[in-house]
Formats: C-alpha cells, sequence, structure tokens
C-alpha cells in the first residue's frame, strides 16, 4: 500500500515539475493542473487528476484502501516522464514564432485587400 507521505512527495514533485516546465503557478498539483488548462494533453491530465484525487483519499483512513498504488505508479510515470519531454525555451520561442506568423497573416490579407480596392476604385 502507499503510504500517505509517499504520495504526498510525489505530487509535490510533480507540482514542482509543472512549475518549472510549463511556468504554470499554483499551491497544489489540482491548482496547477487548473491554470494549466490545454497546455497539457488530456491523457496527462487524467493521470494527474487520479494522483489528486488518490492524494484526497489518502486523508481518510478508510477511503485510503480504495487507492490503487499500482495504478497511481504508472500515472505518475506517465506525468513525470511527459513533464520531463518538455522544453521551456522551445515552448516560448514556439509561441513567439506563432505569434510573429499569426501577424504576418494578417498584414498580408490587410495589403491585399488594399491593393484590390485601390484596383477597384481606379488609383491603381
Amino acid at each position: 500500500m502507499l503510504a500517505r507521505e509517499t504520495l504526498a512527495e510525489r505530487t509535490s514533485r510533480l507540482a514542482k515539475l509543472m512549475e518549472e516546465r510549463l511556468g504554470v503557478r499554483g499551491r497544489t498539483l489540482e491548482a496547477k493542473l487548473r491554470r494549466a488548462g490545454r497546455m497539457v494533453p488530456r491523457w496527462v491530465q487524467r493521470n494527474a487528476t487520479q494522483l489528486v484525487e488518490a492524494e484526497r483519499l489518502t486523508a481518510h483512513p478508510k477511503l485510503m484502501r480504495q487507492v490503487d498504488s499500482a495504478g497511481l505508479d504508472v500515472a505518475f510515470t506517465k506525468v513525470e516522464t511527459w513533464l520531463k519531454t518538455v522544453d521551456p525555451a522551445e515552448r516560448r520561442k514556439d509561441k513567439i514564432l506563432g505569434l510573429l506568423a499569426v501577424n504576418a497573416f494578417n498584414l498580408i490579407v490587410v495589403a491585399t485587400g488594399f491593393v484590390a480596392w485601390l484596383a477597384w476604385s481606379g488609383h491603381l
């Protein structure tokens, strides 16, 4: 059976890893998961939510028996592995490039519209 301290240590380690890799703030893993939103794939959210729920259950002695420690080990490994693959510098670069691409597309659309208006009004 999984000890409560071990689970708490694991969730705090995941929370710290989320803050380092994703830049998400919050007190607990649950709060950080809520703030992360779409930055985290759905399967990672499910596994992390399973860990948060297990942490809640281990607070009650009778409910602690419902915790599947083998499933939690698998969930923890999956979440930790995914978080270790996230590169903060790459995420920042992708975000900047995405913003620049949207702005470039908007500029092209506006310039095309302006040239079309000039041609239509006879100024070109």
